[in-house]
């Protein structure tokens, strides 16, 4: 039976601070930052200083701070590497998401470690091999299906973060090497040319045409909001939303949407939030709303052939109806919807390929776009850009408010005041005061309710006022007033003391690798990396491929099989099966196709 979390993680990226500070308002329990150097987005390393900006802020809700320190390193790197890992520790980061094993061979801070699902983390053995090695959380293969998420839970102990979220990598991460071998920048490195979101040809094994410029290895977005509860059966604990290079109104929406859809499920239950607050929203999240490619929720369920994104690799949007009809400057919509100036619209044009426009103008039912497109009626339109809900993100979109319980009790020569959170903390502030009886003491009463309840700009929210007095007092609202700030200052002081802090000191581990010989593809691009899988049993026969480039290797390995796609699976269909072997063509690039029929996996290698 898998075991069943009792805490559960909502993980949301930050492409730098501000974005992060905008998840942990919309609900985030955690969230994951790119390091100055060495995240798997190069594009979007931060600064020391603002990563302890976000540190500080999430953990005043207890929320949790993850660095991606994630590719993988040379020799020359790992020295700084260390010396960086032991500066996000002294900031208070709350554990490194890596890829590179070489770290494990390095003198290390006591910080947790997670392992990147850059680790190919899609079996029982190998995240129990992790385990072993003393990982805190490993974050599992989009590719898994429920039920091998499930065994996996049931075999192991360690926590499991998956993702539920946003875009896919059409290979099994970690193990893509076509941006290395076709534009030398590797994705094991933060470089990634996405050459899966390019336009291709597929030629057959005549060479002839069977689909011209489309973006056939492009996939549509992860959306796995309505399997939720299976994960959490299943023994996922940290929900991750992917994106650390979108911007915050997607972030806002995206996090806020799964907030919603966590505290249903877990209302009443033994589950319980990671973090603590309660946040309100002053919008309705809409994932169609904030780049959008099409929702697919991959291969949870079971193999269908509705997971791509041929037509574009582009945000499409929601979809808001069909043209009606066109003029030389205008058109109209068969729709429910409304529209706005400024918004982005988008559908196929008359020669087949997505086009997208701004619209300038709204005027008695016709949209005037700056630039007419080529458009005719019929044609299915998609909104990607929603002038007036990016009005409304850019407002006040969510308030976070932690509950607390206040008391005041008499005391031999005057009163104490105690604060309460639902973490177990507890602020007290005694104060010397001579009592007065009051002239109306309900009155009275209500101006201690009314005055203690009072926490503004703080980031808490009376739930219940106790009164525990022989009788109410006459106290001045300004002197309430100045005791409630006293009490929140020493409350907020006693809640950093007691932030639950994680530490975790690794022990060099012998325990036997999941392989024995071991290729390109465990990406050892130092000396460590070596010597850890050498310990652990695994000779190392190839190099990182971005150190030497194997010849006739594997570039790319996926779950997603344009046969399938195209409906020429020879399980299903073997008459349609075209001639092979299928290649793929991309100006001068040309690539092979071959088939793992029994593991059902679509193999690419460079054409020779």
């Amino acid at each position: 039976m898998a075991r069943i979390p009792q805490t559960i993680e909502l993980l949301a990226p930050a492409k730098n601070a501000e974005v992060g500070i905008a998840a942990i308002n919309h609900g985030a329990d955690a969230v994951y930052i790119g390091a100055p150097k060495f995240g798997a987005r190069q594009a979007v390393g931060n600064s020391l200083d603002d990563i302890a900006t976000l540190v500080a802020y999430a953990h005043r809700f207890y929320a949790r701070v993850y660095v991606a320190l994630n590719t993988i390193l040379s020799d020359d790197e790992l020295d700084e590497a260390r010396a960086l890992i032991y500066k996000l520790y002294d900031i208070g980061v709350d554990a490194l998401i890596i890829q590179d094993m070489g770290l494990l061979e390095l003198d290390l801070p006591p910080i947790p470690l997670h392992a990147s699902t850059q680790c190919d983390n899609r079996s029982v053995d190998k995240v129990k091999f992790l385990e072993q090695c003393g990982f805190e959380q490993v974050v599992l293969a989009r590719e898994l299906s429920l039920q091998q998420i499930r065994e996996i839970g049931e075999k192991t102990a360690v926590a499991l973060e998956c993702f539920v979220h946003g875009a896919l990598c059409v290979s099994y991460s970690g193990q893509c090497y076509l941006s290395q071998a076709l534009r030398e920048r590797s994705a094991n490195r933060g470089a990634c040319a996405q050459m899966c979101r390019l336009p291709y040809t597929l030629l057959d094994g005549d060479e002839e045409v069977l689909s011209r410029n489309q973006h056939l290895l492009s996939l549509k977005d992860f959306d796995a909001s309505a399997h939720l509860l299976e994960l959490m059966q299943a023994g996922v604990s940290s929900f991750k939303i992917e994106g650390r290079l979108k911007a915050a109104n997607y972030v806002k929406n995206i996090t806020a949407y799964y907030r919603q859809k966590i505290d249903q499920l877990i209302a009443g239950t033994d589950y319980r939030r990671a973090s603590s607050g309660v946040t309100r929203f002053f919008f309705e999240p809409n994932p169609q709303k904030t780049f959008y490619r099409g929702a697919t929720d991959y291969f949870l369920r079971t193999r269908t052939t509705n997971i791509t994104s041929f037509e574009t690799p582009k945000s499409l949007g929601e979809p808001v109806g069909t043209v009606r009809e066109v003029w030389r400057n205008a058109f109209s919509v068969n729709s429910d919807k409304e529209f706005a100036n400024g918004d982005g619209l988008c559908c196929v044009n008359t020669h087949g390929d997505f086009v997208g426009f701004r619209v300038n103008k709204v005027e008695n039912g016709r949209l005037f776009p700056l630039e007419m497109p080529d458009i005719k009626p019929n044609s299915q339109l998609y909104r990607n850009a929603d002038a007036a809900f990016d009005k409304l993100l850019a407002g006040k979109t969510s308030e976070r408010k932690i509950p607390v319980t206040v008391s005041i009790s008499d005391t031999t020569d005057g009163l104490v005041f105690v604060m309460m959170d639902g973490d177990g903390n507890k602020a007290q502030l005694s104060v010397v005061v001579a009592k007065e009886l009051p002239n109306n003491p309900e009155r009275a009463v209500e101006t201690f309710k009314t005055q203690l309840s009072k926490l503004g700009n703080t980031d808490f929210e009376t739930t219940e006022v106790l009164l525990n007095l022989e009788q109410p007092w006459f106290i001045p609202v300004s002197q309430l007033a100045e005791w409630r700030r006293q009490l929140v200052v020493e409350f907020e002081e006693v809640r950093a003391k007691n932030y639950p802090k994680r530490e975790l000191v690794l022990s060099q581990t012998t325990h036997p690798y999941v392989q024995s010989t071991v290729d390109y593809r465990v990406n050892a691009f130092n000396a460590k990396a070596i010597s850890f899988y050498s310990r652990h049993g695994a000779e190392v026969v190839q190099p990182a491929f971005e150190e030497i480039a194997v010849p006739d290797a594997e570039l790319m390995r996926t779950k997603h099989c344009i046969k399938y796609s195209f409906g020429w699976c020879p399980k299903q269909h073997p008459e349609k099966t075209p001639k092979e072997p299928l290649m793929l063509q991309y100006g001068e690039t040309k690539l092979n196709l071959s088939f793992d029929c029994v593991h059902c996996e679509m193999v690419i290698k460079q054409k020779k």
